[in-house]
C-alpha cells in the first residue's frame, strides 16, 4: 500500500496551539508530513518583518513536534517545485486562502496531479499577530 505523503508550510514564529492544531490535523489526512517552515528573508519578503526566532529554532521546533516526519526550510513561494521535488499526494493550506484565485489555479494544478488540497480553518483564538501585539502593547 502507497504512503500518503502531506506537505504544509509556515513561518511558526512565536509557536502556538493554532500551529499545532494545523499539523495535527494534517498528520491525521497523511502516513508521512513533511513541513516547509518559512526562510528568515522570505518571511520578511512576505510580512515586512523578520520573525523573532531565526529559521534553524523554528524547524528544531517543528522537527521536535511527534506529528512531523521531515522539516525542509521552504526558500520561495512556488507550490509546484515544492510539489516536483517532493511528490506529496496532499496540500494543507488555511481556509482563508479557499477561493482565491491562486488557490483555485492550483486546485486545477493539483487535480491534475491526483493531489489534494485541504483547506484547515485557522484557530481564532491564538495567533501570532495577536501575540507580537500583546507583546508591544505590554512593553508600555
Amino acid at each position: 500500500m502507497k504512503k500518503i505523503v502531506g506537505y504544509a508550510t509556515g513561518v511558526f514564529d512565536l509557536f502556538h496551539i493554532g500551529h499545532l492544531n494545523i499539523l495535527k490535523q494534517a498528520k491525521a489526512e497523511c502516513d508521512y508530513l513533511i513541513v516547509g517552515v518559512t526562510t528568515d528573508e522570505l518571511a520578511e519578503k512576505i510580512k515586512g518583518r523578520r520573525p523573532i526566532a531565526p529559521l534553524r529554532e523554528r524547524m528544531e521546533i517543528v522537527r521536535s513536534l511527534k506529528c512531523v516526519d521531515r522539516v525542509v526550510p521552504q526558500k520561495e513561494i512556488d507550490e509546484i517545485k515544492d510539489y516536483q521535488k517532493l511528490k506529496f499526494n496532499l496540500i494543507f493550506k488555511g481556509d482563508d486562502w479557499k477561493g482565491t484565485e491562486k488557490w483555485s489555479k492550483l486546485e486545477r494544478y493539483f487535480t491534475d496531479k491526483n493531489v489534494k488540497v485541504v483547506y484547515f480553518p485557522y484557530t481564532k483564538t491564538t495567533s501570532s499577530r495577536a501575540i507580537r501585539k500583546f507583546i508591544q502593547e505590554s512593553r508600555g
